[in-house]
């Protein structure tokens, strides 16, 4: 049997998948969770051989921060992420703290359960347009030459920068953090697309996580 614990701030959510799942393919759902923090302690106690996580749980610890500290702790039980964002940036999050495969809630729910199986084969599962968006990411790498040389390139300033970018911060806010002026970031965000090839700040995101930048506190 596949044992399995839900996640989801929604309880509508988690009763549908319930119903849905267990039972299904040798799933046994073993429990459920609403926000991140209980998802680690069930988890921890329950030992599943999968977590289905969600994403957006405002009202408690965020799915990404609950799969990076589960994988540091239960690095054998697999994190399925289901959510509703269909953005590579997210998904480039979500492999980087851990996930084991990522599926978006409009799928079918034949493609849920394939993607679970798959998980607890061992083995990755991407939603097509996640697919997609891995394989864009790394033409544009390709195009843009990054051999690892152009990183070497940056001044440390410049690293830090990128960094702060990858986590979200404004220019405002990076200035602040710095002690620079909001001019100089500017500067240095400029610099940074000039030098990488790159033309938006999704990009310098993208591009920052890639390099293992963006750290999890």
């Amino acid at each position: 049997m596949v044992k399995l614990l839900v996640v989801d701030d929604h309880a509508v959510v988690r009763s549908g998948l319930m119903m849905l799942l267990n039972g299904k393919n040798n799933i046994e759902v073993v429990g459920e969770a609403s926000e991140g923090d209980e998802a680690i302690k069930k988890a921890v106690e329950l030992k599943p051989d999968i977590v289905l996580m969600d994403l957006s749980m405002p009202h408690g610890k965020d799915g990404l921060t609950a799969t990076h500290e589960l994988h540091e702790l239960q690095p054998d039980i697999a994190i399925l992420i289901l959510t509703m964002h269909d953005d590579e940036e997210y998904l480039f999050r979500a492999i980087q703290a851990g996930a084991s495969g990522y599926i978006l809630k409009n799928a079918p729910h034949e493609e849920l359960l394939s993607a679970i199986n798959s998980v607890f084969s061992g083995n990755a599962y991407l939603t097509p347009s996640a697919t997609r968006a891995l394989m864009s990411g790394f033409v544009d790498r390709a195009k843009n030459g990054d051999n690892g040389n152009t990183f070497d390139n940056l001044s440390e300033r410049e690293k830090e920068v990128l960094e702060w970018i990858a986590k979200g911060y404004s220019n405002k806010e990076i200035a602040e953090h710095l002690v620079i002026s909001v001019k100089t970031v500017e500067s240095h965000k400029s610099n940074l697309m000039e030098k990488l090839g790159l033309k938006t700040r999704p990009e310098l995101v993208k591009y920052a996580m890639k390099k293992g930048l963006l750290h999890f506190e």
